[in-house]
């Protein structure tokens, strides 16, 4: 092994999370509820990246993430990448995609939003993927990027 080779244990079955931005790591994982999670989790930032600079990668032994996170992944880490893990090997990889809508998982940021007093789940519509901004279903006001609050 030479010293420019780094021991990272490959997982027999789960997934990788890959090309997060350095800087949303530690967001990824609270969104992702991680730290109660019990299985083996790897990771790491700042990393060399031709793409982002730096970027952080996650490694979840024997999880596989439902859609509702995925969406959560990407309202955080727009072009993050997932690679699911089966016997070592990598069976499927995908980019995360922000959908054209979002339920239930971001708060309007409106404090008058009908959404924030009463037992409603939340509905936005997706205006802008490049730079998100998100349309409230019941207030029409729109969350963008920096007001985001995942729930």
């Amino acid at each position: 092994m030479s010293k420019k080779e780094l021991i990272v244990n490959a997982i027999e079955q789960g997934t990788v999370i890959d090309h997060i931005p350095a800087k949303d790591l530690f967001q990824v994982i609270k969104i992702l509820d991680l730290k109660n999670c019990e299985n083996q989790i790897t990771f790491g930032t700042n990393l060399k990246s031709n793409r982002l600079g730096k970027k952080a990668i996650i490694k979840v032994e024997n999880k596989f993430f439902e859609e509702e996170q995925i969406n959560k992944i990407a309202l955080v880490a727009h072009q993050a990448n997932l690679n699911i893990i089966k016997d070592y090997k990598v069976v499927k990889k995908m980019k995360v995609e922000i959908p054209d809508q979002i339920i239930g998982i971001v708060k309007c940021f409106n404090p008058k939003c009908v959404t924030n007093y009463e037992q409603i789940t939340t509905k936005f519509t997706v205006v802008s993927k490049n730079k998100l901004a998100l349309k409230c279903k019941y207030c029409e006001k729109i969350t963008d990027e920096e007001q985001i609050i995942i729930i």
